[in-house]
């Protein structure tokens, strides 16, 4: 199954699931009005679509997400790089650095990262 992209509402109400999750409904609409302002009405019209697009699930009345975190920010994170950086990484890369500098440690893990998903080149 793909992955769903979130609008920035839908994903902020998410991450109150997978920050808190198993959660009660009546707790996450406490928790949707003390960080985002929201009505219960919207809470459960927001929750609705979340599990429409299976992301999340409303069980007994304890909701759960289906899909993690770290999958929706990879798909936006390759949404952005597609359609701001026409595809390309280095120039996502150079745009964010932007003049700031990374310290020793943060380039040996941004290079341990790149050598991990390397892609060899093959002469097949």
């Amino acid at each position: 199954m793909d992955t769903p992209r979130l609008a920035e509402g839908e994903y902020r109400f998410a991450c109150i699931v997978w920050e808190n999750e198993p959660l009660p409904s009546g707790k996450l609409v406490e928790l949707s009005q003390k960080e985002l302002g929201w009505k219960k009405s919207t809470t459960y019209t927001v929750l609705k679509k979340l599990i429409d697009k299976g992301v999340l699930q409303n069980d007994g009345s304890a909701v759960t997400s289906l899909i993690p975190r770290e999958a929706v920010q990879r798909e936006e994170s390759r949404a952005v790089v597609d359609r701001t950086f026409n595809g390309s990484l280095p120039s996502f890369l150079t745009a964010f650095f932007g003049g700031r500098h990374i310290s020793a440690k943060e380039a040996e893990e941004l290079k341990a990262l790149i050598d991990a998903h390397r892609k060899e080149d093959r002469h097949d």
